[in-house]
């Protein structure tokens, strides 16, 4: 048997499929991150049951690709039964897409999810009259506490096997008479699988998707267009949005019905809430919030990383004891443990913590409230409140940066997000700017490059917004603050763990094993001789750099190790000037996202748009390293 779980955003849908899966998807507060549903297999007894979770939406009308792909699935038939996850909290809102679902026509179940939420609200639902009203299995669950979880399955073979369709809520007459008019007319070829009622509804509508369809038969276009007129003349207002108010009053009747509203209980979250999102004190704690969760990151992540990187280091110098220096098998397993060190001895010391931080903000339901709050900030630059997460994210890791633009419903924003993300100083990039500015220039030195690396990504989302159009201002809900449970955080953190060491890691000791060739056949020296009209005559860098830069695009902090390699020193302000040292660091936290970073891009974006983010990032690491070179020349 095979069940679909659909829902509105925030309902809890992919929390109950991650209880009843085991976890084997990621929950998150943003619609559209599972655009492609997931499924799973459980067996229950003797039984297996295929379950899907389908994005959250907020109606079958098709209007961005969530929504196609939810209708889609649900009108191939695929499913034998439609699990309706709906927040009991917000019930009446709720019921709107559940009227949308019923003229699907297919074996439902009513899963009223948050249900303690609605009684500290104080909402008292009556399952037995909903139930009656719609004609299908109504059950209360509490997800996150796995409450109500084990009537799913039950409830869903009882609909399938009485063979239990919802009930159709008719609207006001006249609008029920152009319904039926259009269904008179409709070709009976005209997907003949889905119910008649179904299309008229969104023909009158006006749904593109099957305005294309029924423009092969012009008479039948024309009546429906006349019959939409009608609607706009005698109501004043068009069809669709006819419709759509026709569809509100019947869930707030039905609300009315089955719902008592009593006394709400008074609860500390709601006067944290206010302060959170306070107009003035929302962005002092928003502040101190992401410099609690950057300072624990990077606290843990340096206690966990010097440990693990001195492992690694006095493994490589130990290895020609173990293998012949300098021969190809030396160079492999070098660059081998090079790999290794890179991923569990840098990156996952500062994974670790900032997933376990971002989860517990995302499962509290922080993170809808930040992109509130940052909304008005990030359209300054063309985007909106939410693409402040990958940002926040980027500074600990680009490559999971990459992967939280995925919470972006438009493709323009994850793509702006996404090259705007690989801009930002990540735990290598902080590395190399401390090692180099920091150590040999001053602390304000370093300080002064972050501020002009944000003072360039504002400019730079400027001019490309103003080459891709804007898209629509930001609509979202925010969820109730909830207590995350313990259990979902560390599932949830593995699993985001486990996506960076699948697509980044494999790709980073591939690389590392590659370049440890490279410097096997002398073919650095060669490279150096290639890079010298950039790094020498362009940038004014010693020609010995060329090669460390290669080895940045492996890790960004590699640069920085393999200079001191180069120069046969550690005290680089004797062999490099301070406007070189500027110019190299400059160039080296702008160029060429390191390979992880460049996977995700993969993986998120496609191969096109990485290539054209990595050439963006080596043109402007280009021209802000000769523009640096130039202005303070003149300066100093």
């Amino acid at each position: 048997m095979k069940i679909a779980f659909i829902g509105q955003p925030n309902a809890g849908k992919s929390t109950i499929f991650n209880g009843l899966a085991g976890y084997k998807t990621v929950t998150a507060n943003f619609p559209g991150q599972t655009v492609h549903y997931t499924v799973s297999k459980v067996k229950v007894g003797n039984e297996t049951f295929e379950i899907v979770d389908l994005p959250g939406i907020y109606s079958l009308t098709a209007i961005d690709m969530a929504e196609l792909e939810s209708r889609k699935y649900i009108l191939s038939g695929q499913a034998d039964v439609v699990i309706n996850v709906i927040d009991a909290s917000t019930l009446s809102r709720s019921l709107e897409l559940t009227l949308q679902l019923a003229e699907l026509q297919v074996p439902m179940v009513i899963c009223l999810n948050m249900i303690d939420e609605a009684r500290r609200k104080g909402v008292e639902i009556s399952q037995e009259k909903l139930s009656q009203i719609f004609g299908v299995p109504v059950i209360e669950t509490v997800a996150n506490k796995g409450i109500g979880l084990d009537k799913i399955f039950s409830s869903a073979k009882q609909a399938y096997y009485e063979k239990l369709i919802p009930k159709i809520q008719f609207f006001h007459k006249d609008i029920e008479e152009k319904i039926e008019e259009i269904e008179k007319i409709i070709p009976y070829e005209f997907l003949k699988n889905i119910p008649r009622r179904y299309i008229a509804i969104k023909l009158l509508e006006g749904d593109k998707e099957l305005f294309e369809i029924i423009g092969k038969y012009p008479e039948i276009l024309k009546k429906i267009n006349d019959l939409r007129e009608e609607i706009k003349t005698t109501h004043g207002r068009h069809a669709d949005t006819v419709i759509s108010s026709e569809r509100h009053a019947l869930a707030m009747n039905l609300f009315e019905d089955v719902a008592k509203v009593g006394e709400p209980l008074k609860s500390f979250r709601e006067k944290v809430d206010d302060l959170l999102t306070n107009k003035y004190l929302g962005y002092p704690l928003l502040f101190l919030i992401l410099f609690g969760i950057f300072f624990i990151v990077f606290e843990v992540g340096k206690i966990i990383e010097e440990p693990l990187t001195e492992i690694f280091n006095s493994l490589i110098k130990r290895l020609p004891e173990f293998v012949q220096e300098n021969s190809l098998l030396f160079f492999i397993f070098k660059g081998l443990l090079e790999g290794f060190s890179g991923g569990l001895g840098v990156a996952i010391p500062y994974l670790i913590p900032f997933f376990i931080g971002l989860t517990i903000l995302e499962d509290i339901g922080y993170l809808p409230r930040m992109a509130f709050l940052m909304d008005t900030v990030m359209h300054r630059i063309g985007l909106h409140g939410k693409s402040i997460l990958p940002f926040v994210i980027s500074y600990g890791c680009n490559v999971p940066g990459v992967m939280a633009t995925r919470i972006l419903e438009s493709p323009r924003d994850r793509f702006i997000t996404a090259t705007l993300s690989v801009l930002i100083p990540c735990a290598a990039r902080t590395t190399v700017i401390f090692g180099l500015i920091g150590a040999y220039i001053g602390g304000f030195a370093a300080a002064g490059l972050y501020l002009f690396n944000m003072f360039v990504i504002m400019i730079l989302g400027a001019i490309l917004t103003k080459f891709i159009p804007e898209t629509a201002g930001l609509i979202m809900e925010i969820p109730p603050l909830r207590i995350p449970a313990i259990k979902n955080v560390f599932m949830k953190t593995w699993l985001r763990l486990k996506d960076f060491m699948v697509v980044a890691w494999p790709l980073l000791i591939i690389s590392s094993i590659i370049l440890s060739f490279l410097e096997y056949l002398k073919l650095d020296l060669i490279l150096n001789k290639i890079f010298s009209p950039v790094v020498s005559w362009l940038l004014g860098l010693p020609e010995q750099t060329g090669i460390t830069l290669l080895f940045g695009i492996l890790r960004k902090e590699l640069s920085m190790i393999m200079l001191f390699q180069a120069m046969h020193t550690t005290q680089l302000n004797t062999v490099m000037s301070n406007l070189q040292l500027i110019v190299y660091t400059i160039f080296t936290i702008f160029y060429i996202p390191c390979v992880g970073t460049m996977g995700a891009l993969l993986k998120e974006l496609g191969f096109k748009r990485m290539i054209l983010i990595t050439i963006l990032t080596i043109a402007l690491a280009l021209i802000l390293a000769l523009t640096s070179r130039i202005a303070l020349s003149i300066i100093i």
